[in-house]
């Protein structure tokens, strides 16, 4: 017994001493972000997100001295590039990248490049507040290990939009919406591909039809990508002739289907954003009668992450404001519709009391659909899936 207690007592001592020293590193990295300017390479194409950016900057900088400069982007790719082209160069401690906004293949490219720095998520205080055990996708980045090389700060799924005056029942499956699409011809489309929203759609069939979903967590060149994807194809030749403008023409974004929805010209359409409806509403651009919806197998979602380069300038500035937006503050604000309606990536039952209860304050708005409303969420299939999908796609159906 006395072995036992000595054990047990020894066990807790090494677990002080290492929370001691962690309080430590952090105040290190604190002392030396201090000062530090962090350029930020988010997307811009969002008025709403660039004022959330804007914010959270303000915060960091007056409570930890770190400013923050948004370099507004459209495409993470090409960042990622010039990255590379910064590691060909040897430019290896002074890159122009303090901080990005990826995920997907653009996250798998960094890592296999070795442009990322060193595992570090773990050491920020508020990833301890992560929901690793119920959201998988905030470990797995389309089925790439995140491997700590990424801090989450945002989720994402796809849900369909409808108005509930005019249309009763949704379809709730791929085979539902061909038959919907079917008996109302021109009354479904979905977005062009590449366009995110448009090749999300069409890997949401994808999982939904194929015979082999298992390979599609799995590096697309390890399967017979053709006999995995056949049932995808076979159905889009038999969803597009009854397609908006038959298939001939497609709404190049998500935004653009919803804006045909409230033209009263489809049916059905689509956001990444289980908030969007909410927030449109209450802007005036949808009627308060639209409601959203997800199958009843489930919808694709997502993480979306913050990375630092292997060759930041200011990498302590960056860990300070990764931190930042993982705070139950930051997340509660980014979850309300009206800021910018985005899931939060933090399991609320580890909060403590005052932080849950600014979840509890978040309006879910009245197209919301609730966390038990929005499971199952589906994984992502590996990146290596995407640039098949979309060449195939374009090799088919491109005009």
């Amino acid at each position: 017994m006395r072995t036992k207690r000595l054990a047990s007592a020894l066990i807790a001592a090494l677990a002080m001493a290492a929370s001691v020293s962690q309080a430590n590193d952090w105040d290190d990295t604190l002392s030396a972000a201090k000062g530090q300017t962090v350029y930020f390479n988010a997307w811009g194409g969002s008025d709403a997100i660039n004022s959330y950016i804007s914010w959270a900057g303000e915060q960091v900088e007056q409570r930890y001295g770190v400013k923050v400069e948004q370099v507004k982007i459209t495409d993470a790719a090409a960042v990622v590039a010039r990255i590379l082209a910064e590691k060909t160069a040897d430019r290896n401690s002074d890159g122009s990248v303090d901080l990005i906004w990826v995920n997907g293949e653009n996250f798998r490219t960094l890592k296999t490049n070795g442009l990322l720095q060193a595992p570090w998520t773990q050491d920020l205080p508020n990833y301890a507040f992560v929901d690793t055990e119920n959201k998988a996708t905030t470990t797995l980045d389309f089925g790439e290990p995140v491997d700590n090389l990424e801090a989450p700060w945002g989720m994402a799924q796809l849900v369909f939009i409808y108005d509930s005056a005019q249309l009763a029942e949704p379809p709730r499956s791929m085979q539902a919406l061909l038959e919907h699409a079917q008996a109302n011809v021109g009354r479904v489309s979905y977005a062009k591909p590449p366009n995110f929203h448009g090749t999300t759609f069409i890997k949401q069939a994808l999982t939904e039809l194929t015979n082999d979903a298992e390979a599609l967590q799995h590096p697309a060149e390890e399967s017979d990508s053709a006999a995995v994807t056949a049932p995808l194809w076979a159905y889009l030749d038999q969803l597009h002739p009854v397609l908006w403008r038959s298939g001939k023409n497609f709404p190049a974004d998500g935004e653009k289907t919803r804006q045909l929805l409230d033209d009263g010209e489809l049916d059905i359409a689509m956001t990444f954003n289980p908030s969007e409806a909410s927030r449109a509403i209450a802007d005036g651009q949808l009627a308060d009668t639209v409601r959203t919806y997800i199958h009843d197998g489930g919808t694709i979602g997502n993480t979306h992450f913050v990375a630092i380069p292997y060759n930041a300038k200011a990498s302590e500035g960056a860990k300070v404001l990764a931190d930042f937006l993982m705070s139950a503050e930051a997340q509660a604000r980014k979850a309300t519709p009206e800021i910018w309606g985005d899931p939060t990536v933090l399991a609320i039952n580890k909060l403590d009391a005052k932080a849950q209860q600014l979840f509890a304050d978040v309006p879910r708005g009245v197209a919301t659909l609730s966390p038990a409303e929005l499971s199952p969420t589906l994984p992502e299939p590996h990146a290596s899936w995407v640039q098949l999908l979309e060449d195939e796609w374009q090799k088919r159906y491109g005009q």
